[in-house]
């Protein structure tokens, strides 16, 4: 089974259509899968959008009244994708935005990858071009730089990337040793790389597949905070 997991928050404009995008990429590839949405305390017609897709999908959804924040949604996604793989050795657990910056199409190579025998398989936006934000082409090429030999144990080229795919029986192991404590705790993005962090320590394979990202699609305001990312990566280091 494979666990697409999917924090949102205002993405009435876009859910719909990646889920529907997703559930035909899935379909033809012909893998059993199940989508777990956390509704961080959405406040335009999200929950309604979710709502009519449950009848037709194999979607879970999950809301918090307070907001979260990215990262506190998607560890409850991510704790409850391992709650619910009965086969940890064998399921998986894939993460991606809702806002349709990260193409349902990659979800294939992704997962082809692990099925080869990775344990985690990242994302790698290598090829940036001039649709992609400034502040985000400069802190994806500033922070492979800042975190310097902290990499060194972990072989990808573009460790903020949240299109990723996880063995369960990594995410397992991770929260086994971290006990009582939070998975995440760092904001935004770097959370991502705090995620890495975690996971490779129970990992025997990591491998990266190249992606591309599409900013011409998301039809709200970005909520990227460059600053603040380079800030917490630094603290991560």
């Amino acid at each position: 089974m494979i666990y697409i997991c999917v924090p949102v928050k205002n993405e009435e404009a876009t859910i719909g259509v990646l889920l529907w995008k997703i559930r035909n990429v899935m379909g033809e590839f012909g893998r059993d899968y199940e989508l777990l949405v956390h509704d961080d305390a959405s406040t335009d017609g999200t929950p309604e959008v979710l709502r009519r897709y449950r009848r037709t999908l194999p979607l879970r959804v999950s809301r918090s009244e307070e907001p979260l924040g990215y990262s506190g949604a998607l560890e409850r996604l991510l704790r409850e994708a391992v709650e619910r793989a009965a086969y940890p050795k064998r399921d998986a657990i894939v993460t991606l935005q809702g806002d349709f910056t990260e193409h349902p199409e990659y979800l294939v190579p992704l997962i082809k990858t692990l099925e080869g025998g990775a344990d985690v398989v990242t994302g790698s936006v290598t090829r940036t071009n001039d649709g992609h934000p400034l502040s985000i082409r400069f802190v994806r090429w500033a922070a492979p730089r800042i975190l310097a030999s902290s990499l060194e144990g972990c072989p990808v080229s573009d460790p903020l990337c949240g299109y990723r795919i996880y063995r369960v029986i990594v995410l397992k192991k991770a929260l086994r040793a971290l006990g009582s404590a939070p998975l995440l705790r760092r904001p935004g993005w770097a959370a991502n790389l705090e995620l890495l962090n975690l996971a490779v320590h129970h990992a025997r394979r990591v491998e990266e597949v190249t992606l591309g990202m599409r900013y011409d699609i998301r039809t709200r305001k970005s909520r990227f905070k460059a600053f603040q990312t380079l800030k917490e990566i630094s603290r991560l280091r």
